[in-house]
């Protein structure tokens, strides 16, 4: 189970020239948002990548102006952990369980989590908040990380499942956020 204390919000490459060719990219944003409103009503950090943003453009406004102090990282690996500076960042919050959340399924958010798997981390794939251009990809990418030892949820899940009782102050903020 997901733990307040344990978990990072780890949201990869929603950039807008990427995020303007996704099918259903409205749904996705508003996923996107529910679920990092969800984590700031419940004290889970978070860190933005980048790929390549001189190529491919910010992380969306959508996500951005929700985070506004949260750790950004610009990356050329396709893989984040192989990046030194994001290793860094991630070990310096001291969590063990991250949501993974972005884009693209079948590449970055792909090999993200294997790395991040064999570094010993638990993977929570919040499958209503990754996205490819095609849906198949999409498709095999959670088919191949659920295989590989993802554990998949979604917002809501993942959401009360950090909440766990409706005794938790939190817990009338957070319901009108999924409503």
């Amino acid at each position: 189970m997901l733990k307040i204390d344990e978990t990072l919000l780890l949201i990869i490459d929603v950039q807008e020239k990427l995020f303007r060719v996704i099918p259903e990219k409205e749904t996705l944003s508003g996923n996107l948002q529910k679920l990092i409103r969800g984590c700031g009503l419940l004290s889970v950090p978070a860190i933005i990548t980048e790929q390549n943003p001189a190529g491919l453009g910010p992380t969306i406004a959508e996500v951005t102006t929700l985070l506004p102090d949260s750790t950004k990282l610009s990356k050329f690996c396709f893989n984040c952990c192989a990046e030194v500076t994001f290793m860094e960042e991630l070990a310096a919050t001291g969590r063990h369980q991250v949501l993974v959340c972005g884009i693209e399924s079948h590449i970055c958010v792909y090999q993200t989590t294997l790395d991040l798997l064999a570094h010993g981390y638990e993977v929570h794939l919040v499958t209503d908040c990754v996205a490819s251009r095609a849906m198949d990809n999409k498709k095999l990418a959670v088919k191949r990380l659920q295989c590989e030892g993802a554990k998949l949820t979604g917002v809501e899940m993942a959401i009360f499942e950090l909440l766990r009782t409706a005794k938790a102050e939190q817990f009338r903020a957070v319901s009108t956020l999924i409503k």
